[in-house]
């Protein structure tokens, strides 16, 4: 969709109003929506902007019984340095600073510390696969204990079946 108002850059700022239940849409590219007058609250807005929102209501690193301020023992990064930045500096940062990032992500997903989130509909079809595998190795694992053996191969020649599939759809 290009700007409404230069035609000629691509809208990147939507502004709905609704004044006594008449919805009017704007549709402007960011340069032309700074110089709208009506538009004085624009600013380039960034996914680090909102997290660095939700961190500066954590307040300090340093803990209430005066632990020290912890940093990665992998990249040195510190909590102060992460919430400036934005993002972590290698992966071993989650784990150095569950404590303080667990809030957050409580907070943002609405109490719970997964995914809660919508997942691609072929996602969902290999993770119900990889489950139904996972079973039914255990029931071949079961039978074997208990000397089905011909149970335990019809077990074994249905898994590699799935697993063949599997591969073939990944």
């Amino acid at each position: 969709m290009l700007c409404q108002r230069c035609k000629k850059n691509p809208a990147t700022v939507h502004m709905t109003k609704i004044i006594n239940n008449m919805k009017t849409e704007i549709h402007l590219c960011g340069e032309c929506a700074r110089e709208r007058e009506d538009v004085s609250w624009f600013s380039p807005f960034s996914i680090n902007d909102l997290l660095a929102s939700f961190l500066a209501t954590t307040g300090s690193t340093v803990t209430a019984d005066n632990r020290p301020i912890v940093k990665c023992d992998r990249c040195g990064m510190d909590f102060d340095k992460f919430k400036k930045k934005g993002r972590f500096g290698c992966e071993n940062c989650y784990q150095v600073f569950k404590e303080e990032i667990y809030p957050i992500i409580r907070r943002v997903q609405g109490g719970a510390y997964g995914h809660t989130g919508k997942k691609p509909k072929r996602e969902n079809k290999r993770l119900e696969a990889n489950k139904e595998i996972e079973e039914l190795k255990q029931r071949l694992e079961e039978a074997v204990r208990q000397e089905a053996f011909e149970e335990a191969a019809k077990l074994r020649d249905y898994i590699r079946e799935l697993e063949r599939k599997e591969g073939q759809e990944g």
